[in-house]
């Protein structure tokens, strides 16, 4: 037991199981998700829909000014 306690054993312990943590996560960080469309809240919907309503009016506006 006394060679348990002992700090280099202990250090060749923790040592182990962080690098042993670090490549279990290195090989599974490497998934690939599909993208999915984010759903929009009916208040993002009328913003955008301002925003395309405005946009469109400048560029009625540019067609006129030519």
């Amino acid at each position: 037991m006394e060679w348990l306690m002992n700090p280099w054993v202990i250090i060749v312990i923790v040592l182990s199981v962080v690098i042993g943590n670090l490549a279990a996560l290195k090989a599974t960080a490497n998934m690939k998700f599909k993208h999915t469309k984010k759903t929009v809240s009916p208040q993002e919907k009328e913003d955008k829909s301002e925003q395309e309503t405005t946009i469109q009016q400048k560029e009625d506006e540019k067609k006129d000014a030519q």
